[in-house]
């Protein structure tokens, strides 16, 4: 089980496994997750109590800021009705992976966990939620089910997947639906790993430059790293949208709109 040694720096790719429930093991990238949401649902119901027909700042700048990505939802997707049928789940995904990205900076991991007596260190509570990658794994397969279970009741089964499986266009037609196929199944490789990769790579950076070099250059380090998880968050729910937007197109060679969503 990984752990933070006395002697040194130790560096687990994977997450503690702190014990099991029914079989199924909870561990500390969980356990971050389910705090990452608990302060979520706290948050939107104390703000929910506070909300006034005359906002002030914060609720004025919460509401500018919703309104700005319903705006950006509607110019991606067309309409209206299509970006109000889809905002909760991209919203959704923003904030959540922006919070457990911004988690990443309080003084929690490797300093709260159950001491090992065996080993003479300490099995971490918490760990980074997306530099775990069944995490982002776990988002990557939310957004591709949206996305291919959107493409479906937009233009059919039969309709969708022609544009994977065409016999009409000879040849040509079919090597270019395979290569959609291809893409299409990728998405959960590069949804995840574009995630995990960057908050990872991050993760250790700051644990690197924190352990050798303590003072001064950790500061402007965490700053960009805010900055990067802020961007991945954004990348992630804008790519969803795309996805979305390519998803319920008719296939190639068909112009007409779809309006099954309007």
């Amino acid at each position: 089980m990984p752990l933070i040694m006395d002697e040194g720096l130790h560096i687990a790719l994977a997450s503690e496994r702190l014990f099991e429930v029914w079989g199924l093991p909870i561990t500390a990238s969980l356990l971050t997750a389910w705090l990452v949401m608990a302060t979520l649902l706290i948050s939107a119901f104390f703000l929910r109590r506070s909300l006034t027909m005359k906002p002030g700042r914060i609720q004025a700048g919460i509401e500018m800021f919703f309104e700005y990505l319903l705006d950006m939802i509607v110019s991606t997707l067309g309409t209206r009705a299509l970006a109000e049928r889809y905002f909760p789940l991209i919203a959704t995904i923003f904030i959540f992976i922006f919070t457990a990205n911004m988690f990443d900076f309080l003084p929690i991991y490797g300093t709260v966990g159950l001491v090992d007596a065996e080993h003479h260190g300490l099995t971490g509570l918490f760990h980074a939620v997306n530099a775990d990658l069944n995490t982002t794994l776990a988002l990557a397969i939310i957004s591709f089910l949206v996305i291919e279970l959107s493409g479906i009741m937009t233009l059919g089964v039969l309709r969708y997947g022609s544009k994977f499986v065409n016999f009409k266009g000879g040849a040509m037609g079919f090597a270019v639906g395979l290569l959609e196929l291809i893409g299409n199944l990728a998405r959960l490789i590069s949804f995840s790993f574009r995630l995990f990769g960057a908050i990872f790579a991050g993760h250790v950076l700051l644990l690197v430059i924190g352990t050798f070099v303590p003072l001064i250059l950790p500061v402007p380090l965490m700053a960009f790293e805010m900055f990067i998880g802020l961007l991945q968050a954004a990348v992630f729910a804008i790519l969803t949208m795309a996805f979305i937007k390519i998803a319920i197109e008719p296939p190639h060679g068909e112009h007409e709109p779809a309006h099954a969503s309007h």
